[in-house]
């Protein structure tokens, strides 16, 4: 169940504590991966770890430098994953950035950025991987969100923004190509350890695990889970939803 076998998949931000967590789950269940990040010589170990993992049968795993904040990078990663493997079944939108302030201090440009990067290329990518997907009559597309987009937090006005938007443009995006066998889902992690989180005091860390039922931070291997369920086969009729991964931290309806 969840086989991957004979799928690729383009996923962004790989190379990240979330991203290359994603990137080993769809590896480990057959996928050939193209990682694209903006940290080529990280990104480009990364892709050596993951030949040594999870080496592929029809070729290596390859990596694609993009810069998400250039859109004629973005317009060219779908084609470059394209060229490299003939197809492109999965494309999983990981990769985002902060730039956290209170909004009576929020400049312009740190809003722009958060958008661009975490929204707008979004949806670019999602627009380029429909055509080849409607040809082939087969497609998941899956966004990473965040618990922020539904419930909102202080000083990331920018992110909770471009968070939510993302779950609203999955709506509109997976109601149109839904005909075409193509699904668009969005997973929405909670507090998850990463490099970032392991740095942050220990009054702290315990602090959070207060708010998490479970009474622990997520893994990275939560999301990549949950990633795979809706980039597998079997999650054919599961389409413009929102699989929330936190915990129980905040529980929707």
């Amino acid at each position: 169940m969840f086989d991957l076998t004979g799928m690729t998949a383009l996923v962004t931000g790989a190379s990240g504590g979330i991203g290359s967590s994603i990137a080993r789950c769809l590896a480990a269940q057959g996928a050939r991966l193209a990682l694209s990040g903006s940290n080529s010589s990280k990104l480009r170990s990364f892709r050596e770890e993951l030949n040594d993992e999870y080496r592929h049968p029809n070729g290596t795993h390859v990596d694609i430098t993009c810069d998400l904040s250039n859109a004629t990078q973005v317009e060219e990663l779908v084609p470059a994953a394209l060229d490299t493997f003939g197809q492109l079944d999965i494309l999983v939108n990981n990769a985002g950035i902060t730039r956290d302030n209170l909004a009576m201090r929020m400049k312009d440009e740190e809003w722009d950025a958060v958008i661009r990067i975490n929204l707008e290329a979004a949806f670019r990518l999602m627009r380029a991987a429909s055509r080849p997907m409607m040809k082939a009559r087969f497609g998941r597309i899956v966004t990473i969100t965040s618990v922020v987009g539904a419930t909102g937090n202080p000083g990331q006005m920018n992110y909770a923004a471009a968070k939510a938007g993302l779950v609203g443009m999955t709506k509109s995006f997976a109601q149109e190509v839904a005909s075409r066998g193509i699904t668009a889902n969005c997973v929405a992690p909670g507090f998850i350890r990463t490099a970032m989180t392991e740095v942050l005091p220990d009054a702290q860390k315990e602090a959070l695990n207060a708010r998490i039922p479970i009474g622990r931070m997520g893994e990275g291997g939560d999301i990549g889970a949950a990633v795979v369920y809706l980039a597998s086969k079997e999650a054919g009729y599961v389409t413009g939803q929102t699989l929330h991964v936190n915990g129980g931290m905040a529980m929707f309806a």
